[in-house]
């Protein structure tokens, strides 16, 4: 499945934004999907999953609250709605798709056969 993100850009702290994922082929709908980013000089690190079939969420403690993970699977599009962001927040958001035979930890990049080109994300203070 290849994957493209979109909807990153520049928001003031407090404010909020919507990314998106689309997916190309018809087995969107059997992918759990994750989102990662990475700042500047740091790893890249989980933000949150949502699982393929039940469509349970998963969130990193720092978005826990503020982020909310939703699928598409008519539009083979997965979101992800940013509520509440802070600087730390700045990053590279990748969205990435794991498959349902994969069982690998849901937190690990390795998990992940395919990922997006990235979009970035800025809080300004």
């Amino acid at each position: 499945v290849q994957l493209q993100a979109s909807g990153g850009g520049l928001v003031q702290a407090g404010g909020s934004l919507r990314l998106s994922c689309a997916a190309s082929g018809r087995t969107f709908s059997t992918y759990s999907m994750g989102w990662f980013r990475q700042a500047p000089g740091l790893e890249r690190e989980f933000v949150g999953y949502i699982r393929w079939n039940s469509g349970s969420t998963v969130y990193a403690d720092s978005v826990q609250g503020r982020f909310i993970i939703s699928r598409d699977n008519a539009k083979n599009t997965v979101y992800l709605q940013m509520n509440g962001l802070k600087p730390e927040d700045t990053a590279v958001y990748y969205c990435a798709a794991k498959s349902s035979y994969s069982s690998g930890p849901y937190a690990a990049t390795a998990s992940y056969e395919s990922w997006g080109q990235g979009t970035l994300v800025t809080v300004s203070s």
